[in-house]
């Protein structure tokens, strides 16, 4: 299955293109998405975008895509305006994090709002990441400099009387800026980066830092390689910074971080990685999309121009493989009224299976969450 990148812009447009050859797959049209405002919904059955309105409204919504049509197929109202959003791998839950600081938990395709949990002190949520064994936790990121995680089982689940914040913690001087997440360390592990240059390893169990790493600029994205040794930081002045991580040693201070290659049209917005890691995918605050191969170090292509660019990500294709991008969304061989139905039945039919799918997610969490409560307490005897 081919993997797609995705890009978005303040002027309303979305555009998804082949990460190997670069050709433009589809457009999407009708969202003002802002930063980490894009999310891939379950097997890539829809595309999420939070919209910011240009009127004056107290309300905000997010917009729900499938491949096969520009326009949006669903438009979910959410209490306030929000901006990062985040996906469970199954599809059922999008995350959204408000201005206000609430983190809201929203039901799929339906829309309906399950929960809000303020977790940021009244600043805004800034991003937002899905991490631990079986995704069963939610991290979240605001201008406050915090670091929030909450377990999904307890938020989704509407219980009163769980305790939705497992730890919060103080990370940065400045506004969080992205959460990356670790998956081939044993205990939860994030690397955060900041507004304040610098870029943070931490443990989920307990807070603890494990690691900075300084920057002479502001750093607004961070990739990790496959085998989660290197990093890429996308600097406010315009460079790619390259390093190499050393978790679980003792040197807490990286200072020897070479730069990997600048961009001449302003500060980068984000990078990440595509093609199995081989490649790197960044974005510029000139509206810039461009390739890099990893190895060489070199610019391959040069994906598309934007007006102002917000948020560039990487995604699979479609779900199961069993449904054809088009180009230009236009699906190859079928009428107008055949892609209607195909639409309508996709929609209800992930629909009819969201109850089933929900209970048996929540079941399997179950197990997750109380281990992950045990290594807590566990660890917080120790301190």
């Amino acid at each position: 299955m081919c993997e797609i990148v995705l890009t978005s812009s303040l002027n309303g447009r979305i555009t998804a293109y082949e990460a190997i050859s670069g050709t433009t797959v589809a457009r999407f049209t009708g969202s003002q998405s802002p930063r980490h405002g894009l999310a891939i919904v379950g097997k890539a059955n829809y595309i999420a975008a939070s919209h910011i309105s240009s009127s004056a409204t107290p309300s905000g919504s997010i917009h729900l895509y499938n491949w096969w049509s520009p326009t949006v197929l669903h438009q979910i109202p959410v209490p306030e305006p929000v901006v990062p959003l985040a996906a469970t791998p199954d599809g059922l839950f999008v995350f959204a994090g408000g201005i206000s600081g609430h983190v809201y938990a929203l039901s799929i395709p339906s829309g309906n709002v399950i929960n809000a949990v303020p977790a940021h002190n009244n600043k805004p949520v800034s991003c937002i990441k899905i991490s631990g064994h079986q995704s069963s936790l939610l991290i979240s990121g605001g201008d406050d400099g915090c670091i929030a995680v909450m377990p999904i089982l307890g938020i989704v689940a509407d219980d009163n009387q769980c305790d939705f914040i497992l730890i919060r913690f103080l990370a940065h001087d400045g506004p969080v800026t992205s959460i990356t997440c670790f998956t081939r360390i044993s205990c939860p592990t994030i690397m955060t980066s900041s507004t304040d240059s610098t870029c943070k390893v931490w443990s989920l169990l307990d807070g603890r830092k494990l690691q900075t790493i300084a920057f002479p600029c502001a750093i607004s994205g961070v990739a990790l390689d496959p085998a989660e040794v290197e990093f890429y930081a996308a600097g406010s002045n315009g460079w790619i910074y390259k390093g190499i991580l050393q978790v679980g040693s003792r040197k807490e201070t990286i200072q020897s971080v070479a730069w990997a290659g600048k961009h001449e049209g302003g500060g980068m917005v984000s990078v990440v990685m595509a093609n199995g890691g081989k490649n790197l995918v960044c974005g510029a605050e000139d509206g810039s999309v461009y390739m890099w191969e990893r190895e060489k170090g070199e610019v391959m292509m040069v994906l598309g121009k934007h007006d102002i660019l917000s948020d560039v990500i990487v995604g699979r294709g479609m779900g199961d493989g069993t449904k054809l991008i088009g180009r230009g969304n236009t699906y190859m061989g079928l009428s107008a009224k055949q892609v209607d139905s195909m639409q309508t039945e996709d929609v209800l039919s992930v629909t009819a299976q969201d109850r089933t799918r929900a209970i048996h997610g929540l079941q399997s969490a179950i197990g997750v969450y109380q281990r992950l409560l045990n290594l807590i307490l566990k660890s917080n005897k120790h301190i």
